[in-house]
């Protein structure tokens, strides 16, 4: 098979020749330039390339042609124009993180010290504007700043959070022609689009740090709050995103058509380590709805598999993801409480497409030895690839200080998998 069949059989529940797998392709199911960069210094021997960070928030690095075959990797993705900081991948200029990785960023990447000794962002790189961004002092990737504007009850409007949804303006229909060229040209290959204005309360979204002075709830704590309390008010916002949503999602689909596999729709966390912070009862009222709207409109339309990130402990809220019409879960969190994967497969592998969950990034993979890494990957594999309906990754992005040595055995165990399934 090759990468496009590999993950179409994945798709559908078929046993494909191997696992599929993705690294890099969205923006969380990558890898962090530091790492990026030592293992082109390892596998390709390449000691002077600069790798380029194409998504600057968590300082994702792009895996390229030469490493995405060296690595095995079957899927590429697309991504909307700018980053959350408001930049575009061109322009590109050197930078060097705290750790001594000597990297590219974008040419707007434009910051400013910070008084830890760390670095501030600003939105769209203008300085002039309030930092939305910091990096501390040997951090690894960028936390919002929250600027808040004071709360007037009386005075809220849902349009002020709803200010960056708006229509594709040229340059984005012009991206986005030239990412479906792209991936049109690469027939061969998985394909996943990261859609816009989909991804309903996500925190990483709220307090939209490439704005220069947001308006509306933009603080993260008062936004969660405010799904209890003003629930009406969130409600709003987001039946006035997803009018947006829907329209500029005609114009995607008919920008990519059946070029594309999948669609990932939002990364809204509803976990946490030890189970959902929301009941299923919020879910089912305050998010089905919309997202219910958005998978039907992909449904009737094409034959994408749209795909939902959420971190944490989700088990009670799985059926209701179904019931949304997801057809994806990403990261399969499977340290958390109740998301053991053979259960997991068992009771949801006939619905639903796990897409990563191949090893721990919080302890196996950043802290365990080698040959920890290669049993837990492998047993995931074994696990979730059985009759299909599996993609590899981790359970979420592979972070900057993880060893290369565990990261190897990582991409060994995958290797191997495929060639004890050969």
């Amino acid at each position: 098979m090759n990468s496009r069949q590999r993950l179409e059989s994945a798709l559908n529940h078929r046993a494909p020749d191997r696992v599929p797998v993705d690294f890099g392709a969205t923006f969380v199911t990558g890898i962090h330039v530091s790492v990026v960069q030592r293992l082109r210094q390892r596998l390709l021997g390449e000691r002077d390339h600069r790798v380029r960070v194409i998504e600057p928030y968590q300082m994702l690095g792009e895996i390229d042609d030469a490493l995405r075959q060296t690595l095995g990797i079957d899927v590429l993705g697309a991504a909307p124009r700018r980053s959350l900081f408001g930049t575009e991948a061109k322009d590109w200029k050197p930078f060097t993180l705290f750790d001594g990785t000597e990297c590219l960023v974008p040419g707007t990447l434009n910051l400013t010290p910070a008084p830890d000794g760390g670095w501030l962002m600003h939105p769209e790189g203008d300085t002039n504007a309030p930092p939305s961004g910091h990096m501390p002092q040997g951090g690894y990737f960028f936390d919002a700043i929250i600027r808040q504007e004071p709360i007037d009850e009386a005075h809220l409007d849902p349009a002020d959070n709803c200010e960056e949804f708006g229509p594709l303006g040229p340059e984005d229909l012009a991206h986005f022609r030239a990412q479906a060229d792209r991936l049109k040209a690469r027939s061969d290959s998985g394909a996943i689009l990261v859609v816009p204005g989909t991804g309903f309360g996500d925190i990483a979204l709220v307090p939209a740090p490439w704005l220069k002075r947001p308006k509306g709830i933009r603080d993260v704590a008062e936004w969660y709050i405010s799904t209890k309390t003003r629930r009406d008010y969130v409600r709003q916002v987001f039946e006035r995103q997803c009018a947006v949503a829907l329209e500029n999602l005609e114009t995607l689909i008919g920008l990519f058509g059946d070029w594309l596999q999948v669609a990932l729709i939002t990364g809204t966390d509803f976990g946490t380590q030890r189970g959902p912070f929301i009941s299923p009862e919020t879910y089912r009222e305050l998010f089905q709805p919309f997202h219910r709207q958005v998978n039907d409109l992909v449904h009737r339309r094409t034959r994408w598999k749209t795909f939902i990130h959420s971190c944490g402990s989700v088990y009670a809220l799985i059926p209701h993801f179904i019931a949304a019409g997801f057809d994806v879960l990403n990261p399969v969190q499977c340290s958390a409480t109740d998301m053991d994967a053979a259960r997991l497969k068992r009771e949801f592998g006939r619905d639903l497409v796990f897409w990563g969950g191949g090893a721990d990034t919080q302890q196996t993979l950043a802290f365990g030895r080698p040959e920890e890494v290669y049993r837990e990957a492998r047993e995931r594999i074994g696990i979730f690839n059985q009759d299909g309906g599996y993609v590899f990754n981790t359970v979420h992005n592979i972070q900057g200080n993880t060893p290369i040595d565990n990261v190897e055995a990582l991409f060994r165990a995958v290797r191997e998998s495929g060639e004890s399934a050969g």
